[in-house]
This record gives structure tokens, C-alpha cells and sequence, in this order.
């Protein structure tokens, strides 16, 4: 999530927990939530998302985090770690059976790339797409802004794949470049889009951070209709939402927004500081950032809540097997 100058005041609600799931990984701060009840079948509807282990997720940003070491500690823009970041993921899903395209930009004098991944049959003039931005800062690995995203949506795209989901409506997942130089690959692939096929993305979900290690659930507030996916998912849990209020913006789904598709996601928390109302209501520390690593190099494996991520990456399944059922 890039930075924003002007800031405002958020109020959120909600409860939540963690229960540390390493992989191999140092564990994250463990707090105290409700249990996870999210719906799982053998054979899944098109209505009935599966759940989602957390381990997998975790297994993806413990990769980014190898990535990262591997080269100079980060995976921004320009960087060797974003481009064999990208390659991971891409690899991914041509195994799993999606049709992926890489398209390229420039920013900042250095070429950008962004992954569009597209899974085979439903109707295609009726596009429901996730995304998330898969770049890091410079100043670290960035595992929680945005891996966390990054690996929810992959491993929900894997779960269509282990499903052999046919949707009605066309199933689209974008990882976008130099998001932290100002939405630049969005933008570009927006742009690339001709009106008739930007009519065709029903909705865009856009996911930023969803493991911060002092979590809230926000919600975005963009369209009524995706709001409400969201909103019933966790009430399901027992886990009150409220909206995320400073988005438009400050992450991918803005280029969305402003050519005409509706929008919708999920958040975490990043710098804003938790109040004493919002801690009785989710748990976690007063007077603390949501994540005090918020684009710093400590930002790594340990800086994520596994009960959060958990929850989101599982809201991010229902809310697709929602709407393209």
C-alpha cells in the first residue's frame, strides 16, 4: 500500500485471534479470537467456497521472504526480488491450468511488469477480478504490504484450480507492479483496456494487506452490493466489520473505480493507530500501529497474524464463489 500525505481517523469493530501456524517460518504474535468456522465441502458449488489453509498462504510468503534475502532484502520496483517474485507466482498458476499473460510498463526509468492470470470458461462479458499489488518498498521484503494480499489471492486462484470450479461469470487475479511508486501498473493496465473491455469486469476485489500483526477487518465501503459480501461473510463468524474509510487512492482498486467498475476488498490495518475502543473490540494493543513495519525492513515472516489472514483469505474465496456462481 503506497503512502498517503493527508490521513484521517478510522473506527473500526471486530473481534479476532491468532493461532501461529510457522511452516517453517518465525511465529507471529499471538493473540487472543474468535475460532474460524469457515465453510468447507468435498465437493464444493459454485456457491460453497472451500477453505483456504492458511498454511499454503504462509508457504507463499515464506517464498517472497526467500526472495527478498536473496536479493538485497526487498522486491520493489526495479529490483531483481519483484521480477522472480512475479516468476514464482506465474509458475504457479500455468501449472494449475490458467491462461497467464505478462504485461510490461516503465516507471521510473525501470521496467515494470504486471500478471494477469485468467481461469478458463464462464462468461467473459462478465468479468469478476481480484488483485493485489505483488511489489514491495525499498526499504524491505514488504511480506505483510502487500505478500499477504499476493498469496491470498494465489492461493485462492489454486483452490479454483484443486476445484475444478466452473463459474457462470469469467474468473480474472492481477499481480500489479510499482504499486508503492503510485498505483503505476494498475494504472497501466486500466489504461490498456478498451471501453468495451473494462464494461466487461463486473467487479474488481482488491486486496492490501490482510495479515497485519495488530489487525483490524475493514471493509471497503466503494459499491453497496460488494460491501455486503463481505459484511455477511464475517457476521457468519461473529466478527464485526467496519468500512475502510482512506483507500481511494492509496491502493490498486482506484484506477478501477475511476474508469466505472465497481470495487470492493479487505483490509488490515497499516500505520493508523489502534484506540482503546478498537482494541476492546478486536483485541489486540491500544496505541499501536495495525503494523508498526508498515513499509520498513521489518516487515518480513514474523510481521504477520495468522488468524486474520486466515479469515481474509477465506472471505476472499467466498466472496468470488459468490459472485461468479
Amino acid at each position: 500500500m503506497r503512502m498517503k500525505h493527508t490521513r484521517h481517523t478510522l473506527t473500526v469493530g471486530a473481534a479476532f485471534a491468532a493461532a501461529a501456524m510457522t511452516l517453517g517460518l518465525a511465529a507471529p504474535t499471538v493473540q487472543a479470537a474468535p475460532p474460524a468456522t469457515s465453510t468447507t465441502s468435498a465437493t464444493p458449488s459454485a456457491a460453497t467456497a472451500p477453505d483456504i489453509p492458511v498454511a499454503n498462504v504462509k508457504a507463499h510468503l515464506g517464498q517472497f521472504q526467500q526472495i527478498a534475502d536473496a536479493n538485497g532484502g526487498n522486491r520493489a520496483h526495479g529490483h531483481a526480488g519483484y521480477k522472480t517474485s512475479l516468476d514464482y507466482v506465474k509458475g504457479k498458476l500455468d501449472a494449475a491450468g490458467f491462461t497467464t499473460s505478462v504485461q510490461e510498463f516503465t516507471s521510473s526509468g525501470a521496467t515494470g511488469y504486471n500478471l494477469i492470470a485468467d481461469w478458463p470458461g464462464g462468461d467473459t462479458t462478465k468479468t469478476v477480478m481480484a488483485g493485489a499489488h505483488l511489489d514491495s518498498v525499498d526499504e524491505g521484503p514488504g511480506v505483510n504490504d502487500d505478500g499477504s494480499g499476493s498469496a491470498g489471492i494465489l492461493e485462492t486462484a489454486l483452490a479454483v484450480s484443486r476445484d475444478r470450479l466452473k463459474p457462470a461469470k469469467h474468473l480474472r487475479f492481477g499481480w500489479f507492479g510499482a504499486e508503492e511508486l503510485g498505483l503505476v501498473g494498475s494504472k497501466h493496465y486500466v489504461d490498456s483496456l478498451s471501453a468495451a473491455e473494462r464494461a466487461k469486469i463486473s467487479s474488481y476485489l482488491n486486496f492490501d494487506m490482510i495479515g497485519s500483526p495488530n489487525p483490524g477487518y475493514f471493509v471497503y465501503d466503494d459499491d453497496p452490493a460488494l460491501e455486503k459480501v463481505f459484511k455477511d461473510y464475517f457476521t457468519k463468524l461473529s466478527i464485526p466489520t467496519e468500512v475502510e474509510t482512506e483507500g481511494d487512492g492509496r491502493s490498486d482498486h482506484a484506477p478501477f473505480k475511476d474508469a466505472g467498475i465497481p470495487v470492493g476488498g479487505l483490509f488490515s490495518g497499516a500505520d493508523y493507530i489502534k484506540t482503546p475502543a478498537q482494541a476492546q473490540k478486536w483485541g489486540g494493543t491500544a496505541g499501536k500501529a495495525f503494523d508498526a513495519c508498515y513499509h520498513r525492513s521489518c516487515d518480513t515472516s514474523t510481521n504477520i497474524d495468522d488468524t486474520v489472514l486466515g479469515h481474509q483469505t477465506d472471505a476472499i474465496a467466498y466472496a468470488l464463489w459468490q459472485l461468479a456462481s
